[in-house]
């Protein structure tokens, strides 16, 4: 007969998603990228907009020294006493230009506009403007312009000067790609610190889960520890409830005990009474009495366990004990020469009490022992997170159609054989509710 027992309980399978320090995690990251797109976005504008401020600036003060620069003559025009000192104004499209507009249009240009000439529109406010323009060969340009009267020549012209902002707008793309690559790595390093922050602080409630593992595998029964604050509060409570346990299940067993001490005294003075009777009735007493005997008995047993499984803390080592129960039945069957093999690994363990433990057992190696001619053979092997006891007989053996009725109702198979006609029916029991 095979007897199979779940000795660990198989942890549930969650998804990976339902994680609170994945959840942590990714938040922090969420928001530190968030927060480092805005920072690279403000940053970067105010460079480039700092980059085109200093751009224009540049541009008004080269104007200012064309304008200072020129002379005028009534009948020769307009001339400059001096060249200017940026050699790309004597380069011919050089993207740095400058041109004076009378009210026919040009009058003085720069060489660097060789045969062009720049848009010459009025500006609509006064004093000193800007804009973009299309220079000579296609070229996008930022031109400062500014209109003056000048007395000495009675007219209105329009001095202007236009810059290539290429070199500008290289200087801003620069900017942007450094910062981005600054910004990521500051970004990869806060997120190391905040996983590292993380793991700090959920590692109290790993010690949580690594402390009710022992409590289960029977190593403790109790949390042990400080904890912080915020977790303490959780530990006592847990070690609350790990108390009210164990005082139910001790009430438990108590009330059993008790039950049953109630209900086998007037079995067993009816029994007597029914013996020592001559009347019809005594044998039917006799039997009903018995077998009211043995349905108190599996049926405690069976209420005593159900408060005992799930129990955490409980743990017994298997091998110990069927070699206990071994030596115990050897010595009883000893007239038979009846041998009893253990075949099993150091180290596994039941999880669940001692005394149901040696129930199961013994139930099972006794009625082994009783069909047994000659050997009976137990192994324990590991099966995945469960245990599988087998014990086996060189007996007769059970047909199938039989297993069923004996485990289910407490059948004997042959009245000659001593014991009760429970053991199988018990054992089942047990290992049904664990």
């Amino acid at each position: 007969m095979t007897l199979a027992m779940t000795q660990a309980t198989k942890r549930a399978m969650t998804p990976r998603g339902n994680s609170l320090r994945l959840r942590l995690i990714a938040m922090a990251a969420l928001w530190c990228a968030i927060a480092l797109l805005v920072a690279w976005a403000v940053l970067s504008a105010l460079f480039a907009n700092q980059v085109r401020r200093g751009f224009d600036e540049n541009l008004g003060a080269q104007l200012e020294g064309v304008i200072a620069a020129s002379e005028w003559d009534a009948t020769a025009g307009p001339s400059l006493r001096r060249p200017l000192p940026d050699p790309r104004f004597q380069q011919p499209l050089s993207g740095w230009y400058w041109q004076i507009v009378g009210a026919d249009g040009p009058v003085l240009r720069s060489r660097s506009l060789w045969d062009g000439t720049l848009p010459f529109d009025q500006p609509e406010a006064a004093g000193l403007t800007f804009r973009n323009i299309t220079g000579p060969n296609g070229i996008g340009l930022r031109l400062a312009a500014r209109r003056l009267i000048l007395p000495e020549v009675e007219g209105a012209f329009l001095f202007q000067l236009a810059g290539n902002s290429a070199g500008s707008k290289a200087d801003i793309a620069r900017f942007d790609r450094l910062l981005a690559a600054a910004l990521v790595i500051l970004g990869l390093g806060l997120i190391g610190a905040m996983v590292l922050q993380v793991q700090i602080g959920l590692r109290p409630l790993a010690r949580i889960g690594r402390a009710l593992a022992a409590i289960r595998a029977g190593q403790a029964d109790h949390l042990e520890g400080a904890f912080p604050n915020e977790i303490q509060p959780l530990a006592d409570e847990i070690n609350t409830l790990l108390g009210h346990q164990a005082a139910v299940i001790n009430r438990a067993r108590t009330h059993a005990g008790d039950l049953a001490h109630a209900l086998k005294n007037p079995l067993a003075v009816l029994s007597n009474e029914a013996a020592g009777g001559t009347g019809h009735l005594a044998p039917l007493v006799q039997r009903q009495v018995a077998e009211m005997l043995r349905q108190v008995d599996r049926h405690l047993s069976r209420a005593r366990i159900a408060a005992a499984v799930g129990v955490l803390g409980a743990r017994c080592y298997i091998i110990p004990v069927l070699t206990e129960l071994s030596g115990v039945l050897s010595l009883l069957h000893q007239d038979r020469g009846l041998e009893i093999i253990v075949d099993g690994a150091e180290g596994l363990a039941f999880a669940g009490e001692r005394e149901d433990l040696q129930e199961m057992l013994g139930n099972l190696l006794d009625n082994a022992c009783q069909w047994a001619q000659g050997t009976v053979r137990v192994r324990a092997s590991v099966q995945g997170s469960d245990v599988l006891l087998s014990i086996d007989d060189d007996g007769p053996g059970l047909p199938l159609e039989r297993q069923t009725e004996v485990q289910a109702r407490g059948t004997w198979l042959d009245e000659s054989k001593p014991g009760s006609g429970l053991g199988l029916a018990i054992a089942a029991d047990m290992a049904a509710l664990y």
